[in-house]
């Protein structure tokens, strides 16, 4: 990193994926290490997130999921709720 930005901050996570010194999945593992753990959980099943997470907003809140399949569940049920 040319910077000594602080990487646990969401500007110098964003910096590191724009530099492809990180995949965004360690963003989010990063992100959520700082937030009690959640951003590196997938919002429905709980399951440790890898490169291959899916993103979706879901209201105003951007949510990492370890599936599609996950993602479409929990959209169908906040639906109901």
């Amino acid at each position: 990193m040319a910077d000594d930005k602080d990487i646990y901050s969401e500007e110098g996570r964003e910096e590191l994926v724009d530099n492809d010194e990180i995949s965004p999945g360690e963003e989010g593992f990063m992100e959520g290490a700082e937030g009690d753990g959640q951003g590196a959980k997938c919002r429905k099943c709980g399951k440790i997130l890898g490169d291959d997470l899916v993103e979706k907003r879901v209201g105003k809140e951007l949510c990492r999921f370890c599936s599609d399949e996950c993602a479409e569940e929990y959209d169908k049920k906040e639906e109901k709720d």
